[in-house]
This record gives C-alpha cells, structure tokens and sequence, in this order.
C-alpha cells in the first residue's frame, strides 16, 4: 500500500509525524490534537500540517492511512463522540485508505493496577511526579485523576479524564456502524493474536466495499 497522506489524531507533541519525517517520509503528513501546548511543541518543525481540531473536525484530507496513537481513540467517551468522530474520520479517508488505532485490552481490567505514584520527563528536560487514582468505573467508562507534580514549583495540577474501553465486539460493532472494517487486529506490538490476556487490541480497519 502506498501511503501518501498521513494523518494522525491526537498527534500530541508530534513524535510519530516528526519520525516519519526524519526517516524519509516525502508525503503530505497532517498533525490533529486540540492542546495548544502539545501542538507548540510539535510545531518546531514546519514541513508538517499542525490543526488545533479534534477526530470529529477532520474532513477533506483524502488520506491513505489515519492513525489515532497512545490509546487515542479511547478519549471518544460518549457514544456521541464516538459515533461523530469514527463518521468524520471515514469521511476523510481516500479509497483504499487504512485506520489504524490501538485500545487496551478491557479483559485484562488494566485500571486495577494504575492507582500509583511515577516520574516523567518533559521535552524541556523537566522531571515530574504523576500520581494516578481511579475514581470510577462504570459500564464502559474508567475515570481517574492525574496529580501533576513540579519539584520546584508548589503549586499542582489535576486533571480528571475519562477513558473508554471497547471490547474486541465492541469495536467490530462501532466500526462496522461507521462504515469499516476489521483487516487486521493484534493483541501486541509483536502481532500477536488478541487474547483474554492480551494488553492491546492493536486494530487496521478499512472502508466497508459494496457487495
């Protein structure tokens, strides 16, 4: 497959499109998250398309591969945003085009082990202290608190989030509503066959061909 345009969702600080293009990527490559900060950082290089947008924004690209990295598409909570965001994103999609996206794997109940305390770096070079504690789990929904912690500074952040977790049937259904199809689904990075012990379910799915 030939992959010409790129867009990736939640591109964060831009890592994966940086990447691509250092190592020989010449194609068009688009860059979607709606945190300002993030994408300032990921505008240090200015041969790639940076949008302030979420998934549900995307439209006229025409790409051949849209990617939703760094458990992504667990942020479209609501069935709502779920449904508008997988609209969008099959709306953006050249014939033939593939997305691709990773979820953690709900059997293996991640959450239970996030209630924890751990150190971080920054692109700046700044270390800080991340202290996790889930807050609710309900149908579908996790919900937790990340405590952001600057040695030098006093002051600290929180910030609540709410992560989705789709089963293997779940993502067929959703993604078949939308107008895709599985292709191909791993359960980890080594491609490995999803499992009731696999941490991902690593999922390339395609636009759904007339019979």
């Amino acid at each position: 497959m030939h992959v010409e345009t790129v867009v990736d969702i939640g591109c964060g600080t831009g890592t994966l499109l940086h990447r691509a293009r250092e190592t020989g990527h010449r194609g068009r490559l688009i860059g979607i998250d709606p945190d300002h900060d993030m994408l300032a950082v990921a505008r240090r290089r200015d041969d790639i398309e940076w949008q302030t947008a979420t998934a549900s924004d995307v439209s006229g690209v025409a790409a051949d591969l849209v990617t939703m990295t760094g458990h992504a598409f667990q942020t479209l909570a609501s069935d709502d945003d779920l449904t508008s965001s997988l609209r969008a994103i099959v709306g953006s999609m050249a014939a033939g085009g593939r997305f691709a996206f990773e979820t953690r794997n709900p059997v293996v109940q991640p959450w239970t082990r996030w209630d924890e305390e751990f150190t971080v770096t920054d692109d700046r070079g700044d270390t800080l202290t991340v202290t996790r504690e889930v807050v609710s789990v309900h149908d579908q929904i996790v919900t937790f608190d990340e405590t952001f912690s600057i040695p030098t500074l006093s002051e600290q952040k929180v910030v609540r989030s709410a992560l989705r977790f789709l089963t293997v049937d779940n993502l067929s259904t959703a993604l078949r509503s939308a107008g895709l199809v599985i292709e191909e689904q791993f359960g980890n990075w080594g491609r490995s066959p999803v499992t009731p012990e696999s941490p991902e379910i690593i999922t390339i799915a395609s636009t759904l061909t007339a019979a």
